[in-house]
């Protein structure tokens, strides 16, 4: 076939339209998540406290809880990783018989991670904040919201797993329309429980938990209502919730990867924060706001990584590898242009963004740290886009080794060597004493953070044009 040719042509926009439709739904999921998070992040900045060091220390327990929300919640990928990627594999071949079973299995396994967050809220918060160097009043705080979060956190995974099962069999609305639910609930549930309502004065920084958690249970529910009748080929039978260990073997075949890459980046992530946490509560402030916003274009990525996990398993799955990778590359240009767009918007209008939850005089220290760090971040779009949407790509096809070795890299020998030699003026080595840093502060931990999403944007790129996921078998 030419490349030029009228049937060409149709297949090369399918495949745009494909994705966008995948994506499209997907990107207003994501930005319902975000605006739930901003919401709460709003609600911190704005809080009346009775003193300025109060405000920082909200502020900076709000960051570390935003990473350690982030950190529980990616263990749910032992489950959803394996279900978007064997439910598409499987409709691609027109097993929905398989597909079924499988989103049973890694519902499974999505209640044994819940279970093991229950256990954490029981008796590891307390060492958890001292490893992350969180103490103080903000330590208080952040003890709150996550044993209100760990409780309800079981709902959650079930939720997700759903809702990437759902994904790999095409359906990207469904979790859409029942998110569009969960966010009317859930934003006035954070509100009144962060701020009380009559003589009630609320529960502080635990009440914005307690309101994602309810309304995540709320839609958790909805989607078993939705799939006990059947939705997008897919349907829930409680007699298949009972072990099947060929399926259980596949799912975490391509699930255990994965959960190692995510574990790998938790790890990483939690020293870097530790780092980040000994700067202070502005900084911890600031690290956290800019990462919200920073979110506001990832969206996008994480977006166009569920259709290019969807286009890259259903066209493996049908025997179309080249449809697969060029499913995948169709969503890098949609993803990466539309995060590029949003760092433009992040250079530019740095510090309204920033006031906008830091308006009062004694956050102006916030401000002055976080501006530089969200113009700075503006630059690292294109690699962030690269990690999120080929990751997904690979993880679609069952190649979830390769990525685990580019984050193990990524962070273990560029981020946090880097981070520590950029932030502290002087770093003590405990084979060769003490040798001079640079004392960036923050800004040297984002430029170590940049320096690592190339890189992995980079390995990331060239495992997916060099093809050899295509001969994956799950």
């Amino acid at each position: 076939m030419q490349t030029g040719s009228p049937q060409a042509i149709n297949q090369s926009a399918s495949m745009w339209l494909h994705a966008l439709a995948l994506a499209g739904p997907a990107v207003g999921l994501q930005g319902l998540n975000l605006l739930v998070s901003l919401t709460g992040r709003w609600l911190a900045g704005n809080a009346e406290t009775a003193t300025a060091a109060d405000q920082l220390a909200l502020q900076g327990a709000q960051t570390t809880c935003f990473y350690l929300a982030w950190m529980i919640g990616s263990f749910g990928i032992l489950a959803s990783a394996g279900a978007t990627a064997l439910v598409s594999r499987l409709v691609g071949a027109s097993d929905w018989g398989g597909a079924n079973r499988a989103m049973h299995q890694a519902l499974l396994v999505a209640a044994g991670v819940g279970l093991a967050g229950w256990l954490l809220g029981g008796f590891g918060i307390d060492s958890l904040l001292a490893l992350l160097n969180l103490d103080g009043t903000a330590a208080g705080y952040a003890r709150q919201f996550l044993r209100a979060m760990l409780l309800l956190l079981p709902f959650q995974l079930l939720a997700t797993t759903l809702n990437a099962s759902l994904a790999g069999a095409g359906d990207t609305r469904t979790p859409l329309k029942i998110a569009v639910l969960t966010t009317i609930a859930n934003l006035p549930l954070a509100w009144i429980g962060f701020r009380g309502v009559g003589n009630w004065t609320g529960l502080g920084l635990a009440g914005i938990a307690w309101g994602a958690g309810l309304s995540q249970a709320l839609g958790m529910l909805v989607l078993v209502f939705v799939l006990l009748r059947g939705r997008s080929g897919l349907l829930l039978q409680p007699k298949l919730l009972i072990p099947d260990r060929g399926l259980l073997g596949r799912l975490l075949h391509i699930s255990l990867p994965a959960a190692a890459e995510s574990l790998s980046m938790v790890a990483g992530q939690m020293v870097f924060l530790s780092v980040v946490n000994k700067l202070g509560d502005a900084a911890r402030g600031a690290h956290g706001i800019a990462l919200g916003w920073e979110s506001l274009a990832e969206m996008f990525g994480l977006a166009f990584g569920v259709a290019a996990s969807v286009l890259v398993g259903q066209n493996l799955g049908a025997g179309r590898p080249d449809e697969a990778r060029r499913g995948g590359l169709v969503a890098y240009a949609c993803g990466a242009s539309l995060m590029t767009l949003g760092g433009v918007i992040f250079f530019t209008f740095a510090t309204p963004l920033f006031t906008f939850y830091c308006p009062k005089p004694e956050q102006a220290p916030v401000v002055a740290v976080g501006v530089p760090v969200l113009r700075l971040v503006a630059f690292a779009m294109p690699a962030l886009a690269a990690c999120h949407v080929f990751s997904s790509a690979l993880r679609g096809a069952g190649d979830t080794r390769w990525p685990l070795v580019f984050t193990t890299v990524g962070f273990f020998a560029v981020r946090l060597p880097l981070t520590v030699l950029l932030c502290h003026s002087s770093v003590t080595l405990p084979w060769a004493g003490t040798m001079p840093g640079l004392g960036w502060g923050l800004y040297g931990c984002w430029l170590a953070m940049q320096a690592d999403l190339w890189l992995r944007g980079t390995l990331f790129l060239c495992r997916f044009s060099r093809g050899g996921w295509q001969q994956t078998v799950v």
